[in-house]
């Protein structure tokens, strides 16, 4: 679910970097040494917004005298885990910013990093990783999920209300299982979406990951629901992909809201091909994530914190 747009941040920052590290350094540990090693552990930089995120700390980090090693876990658990284990455990690593696929996959290495003493900046919060309360050497950046699926259904319902009469047949997108806030986002979008327009009913589910099986997954949810005519897009691969459905089987989309708030995301919401998108404020995140992990490097034993990641709701009418 992190999803943002990084090409202004990028056009003054990456002239910071350009001299430094200038890339993705290797997985193999050779380079500087571990005191100026930042980790970046994205979901998959196949999902656009994670490599505009992963260049974006490439260049902040870079900028500010960091090297930077991108990792890409592709979606896998097990390789993120893996990774993140050899530079943890090799001492390659002086600290690391993870957006964890599975949480609870990394229970063991978070105990391990802690007793390295190597901090870690992590989604979610302590009992996603089998922890109870905050612990030194470990930050959580939570996005508020309630939040967020409360927007994404209000949202929605206002469109029904408003262009379909308070009636509508709902596709509703889902994250996989084991995917950070997927409770909370999935139930508070639904409470919302009923709480705003009664009329409009969920007519079929699909679990969506990378945009193309997400067009082809709900492309195969349209024939079965011919009469679909909303879709509560779960991420911005989810709801490019409701888009890229509906525009091949020659049907109108009234009503689309998502989460995440990439480029193509808004500017579909600018042309109206999307009625909002809740877009979680990444740039502002990034800067205080990353200032967050290197303050920690200076001090491991310090307690961590809880952050937040900002969010706003963005419409055709918004003026972004």
């Amino acid at each position: 679910m992190y999803l943002k747009k990084f090409a202004p941040f990028m056009a003054g920052t990456i002239l910071l970097s350009a001299c430094g590290s200038g890339g993705t350094q290797p997985a193999d540990g050779s380079g500087s040494s571990a005191g100026k090693t930042v980790v970046f552990s994205a979901l998959a930089l196949k999902i656009p917004a994670m490599k505009n995120l992963s260049e974006g700390v490439k260049a902040y980090g870079g900028g500010k005298g960091y090297e930077v090693l991108v990792q890409d876990p592709n979606l896998d658990p097990q390789k993120q885990l893996t990774d993140l284990k050899s530079v943890i455990e090799s001492g390659r690593a002086g600290g690391a910013w993870v957006i964890a696929v599975q949480p609870a996959a990394l229970s063991d290495l978070v105990k391990t990093a802690q007793e390295k003493k190597v901090p870690l900046v992590l989604n979610g919060v302590p009992e996603d990783y089998g922890l109870s309360g905050m612990q030194p050497g470990i930050t959580f950046a939570k996005i508020d999920y309630t939040a967020q699926g409360t927007a994404i259904g209000e949202s929605l319902g206002k469109c029904v209300n408003e262009k379909l009469g308070g009636k509508a047949k709902v596709i509703l997108t889902v994250s996989a299982a084991g995917t950070a806030g997927k409770a909370e986002v999935e139930k508070a979008q639904l409470d919302a979406l009923k709480a705003t327009a009664p009329g409009a009913e969920i007519v079929t589910e699909v679990t969506v990951g990378e945009r193309a099986k997400a067009q082809t997954d709900i492309g195969n949810a349209l024939q079965g629901n011919p009469d679909a005519d909303a879709v509560i897009g779960n991420n911005d691969e989810g709801a490019l992909g409701a888009v890229g459905a509906f525009a091949a089987a020659g049907k109108q989309l009234p009503c689309i809201t998502e989460t995440g708030g990439n480029d193509e995301v808004l500017q579909a919401v600018k042309a109206g091909k999307i009625y909002a998108s809740v877009a979680l404020q990444f740039e502002a995140d990034m800067v205080q994530s990353f200032d967050t992990l290197t303050a920690m490097m200076a001090d491991p034993a310090a307690e961590g914190q809880q952050l937040a990641t900002p969010q706003k709701v963005i419409t055709a009418g918004s003026g972004q």
